[in-house]
């Protein structure tokens, strides 16, 4: 026998009930679920993408971790962008989107671009700047983002570059 599942405005622990005339728990003291239908709009946002925040500092009181979906629309690119100190790590659920960056470890500086399907997984770096593609005409690309900093940092630049070392 399994437990019903959690609906949608019974909060984030329909199973764990405060009693009347006690302070709520604080949020880091329980399990949160975050329905699909829940996720969190208000973030920092990238041209040609919908960023959704499902596990953050505002939406569960998360320290070190952010994590939610992105969409990118069909033939659509993001803007060039980095996300400052934060490590990020990204699961593709759906489409084909794919990940330019420029390559500078050669010669000559080099644009890469990475093309993935459903099930793969990209690291970003942090502060490596890049651009999110998705170049189906008729399917949006989803995947899910986790980054080692309590909130989406998004920092748009005007082209794909690689920004000096620290201390030069």
């Amino acid at each position: 026998m399994s437990e019903p599942l959690t609906t949608a405005g019974e909060g984030f622990h329909p199973h764990l009930h405060d009693a009347p005339g006690q302070p709520a728990a604080p949020l880091r003291t329980r399990l949160h679920h975050i329905r699909a239908d829940a996720l969190d709009g208000d973030t920092a946002q990238t041209g040609g993408m919908r960023r959704f925040a499902a596990v953050s500092g505002k939406t569960v009181g998360s320290e070190k971790l952010w994590m939610g979906q992105t969409h990118v629309a069909p033939s659509t690119s993001s803007s060039d962008h980095h996300h400052g100190k934060s490590e990020t790590a990204i699961y593709v659920v759906s489409g084909h989107p794919e990940f330019v960056f420029v390559d500078d470890s050669g010669e000559e500086p080099e644009e890469v671009r990475l093309r993935t399907g459903p099930g793969d997984y990209i690291f970003v770096p942090p502060f490596v700047p890049h651009r999110e593609e998705n170049p189906d005409p008729g399917e949006e690309a989803v995947v899910v983002i986790a980054r080692s900093t309590q909130e989406a940092i998004v920092v748009n630049l005007p082209q794909l570059y690689a920004p000096p070392a620290e201390g030069n």
